[in-house]
């Protein structure tokens, strides 16, 4: 599916360096702001490190053992990156495209949800949990998460899709400071998907999140 002229559709096929990372969405974002450059959506995956957010408590980060750790500058907690996840980040103009941040939150969420519907999968909310997850009660686990930073309107980071992550390295921290649920992949669901499967499912719901942004928002 055609991409909209004004947004640049990035795929990394190599694990890109955290702080490369950071760096190139603070410039781009700028740029967008500026006028000087297009939005951008960029798909790739980090090699294994851990991620803290603005309301991370260092007493939910367990063992780093050997995984580097990253002040994030993004909302939310401690995260686990590293192959086999795909990270997307979006740098949008929400000044052209709502000025609402929340609406933001749930089009990704929606985002996360309709890509892993072809494979089977029925993702949903949680009330009072950002993210999205799949079981039910106490088989009820996260397979995506989110974590965004809004600067003067252009948004920066994004979402986490568990492909097929090694999920041991979880066990590092206390993913998104919630201890009494689990983290799932794709592959520990039994479905084996390729990475480039992935994106095509994220390419096709594109049209439909950005569509989103200006719609309204239904409660979760």
């Amino acid at each position: 599916m055609d991409m909209p002229a004004d947004i640049e559709w990035r795929v990394s096929a190599e694990p890109v360096p955290y702080e490369e990372a950071l760096a190139f969405m603070e410039q781009r974002a700028a740029a967008i702001r500026e006028g000087s450059a297009r939005e951008c959506i960029w798909l790739l995956e980090h090699p294994p490190l851990f991620t803290a957010g603005t309301s991370a408590d260092p007493a939910e980060l367990l063992d780093a053992s050997d995984l580097p750790v990253f002040e994030a500058g993004r909302g939310g907690r401690y995260t686990y990156h590293g192959p086999g996840q795909r990270i997307g980040y979006v740098m949008l103009d929400l000044e052209k495209r709502g000025k609402d941040i929340r609406r933001f939150v749930h089009a990704l969420e929606q985002w996360m949800i309709d890509a892993l519907a072809p494979f089977g999968v029925n993702a949903h909310r949680a009330e009072g949990r950002i993210g999205i997850w799949v079981g039910d009660g106490a088989d009820e686990k996260k397979i995506g998460a989110l974590g965004v930073r809004v600067k003067r309107w252009v948004t920066l980071h994004g979402f986490a899709l568990n492909v097929a992550p090694d999920l041991a390295h979880f066990g590092g921290i206390v993913p998104c400071g919630i201890a009494e649920y689990g983290v799932t992949s794709l592959s520990e669901l039994g479905k084996q998907i390729a990475m480039s499967g992935v994106d095509a499912c994220l390419k096709r719901g594109f049209h439909p999140f950005l569509n989103s942004l200006r719609g309204l928002c239904k409660e979760s």
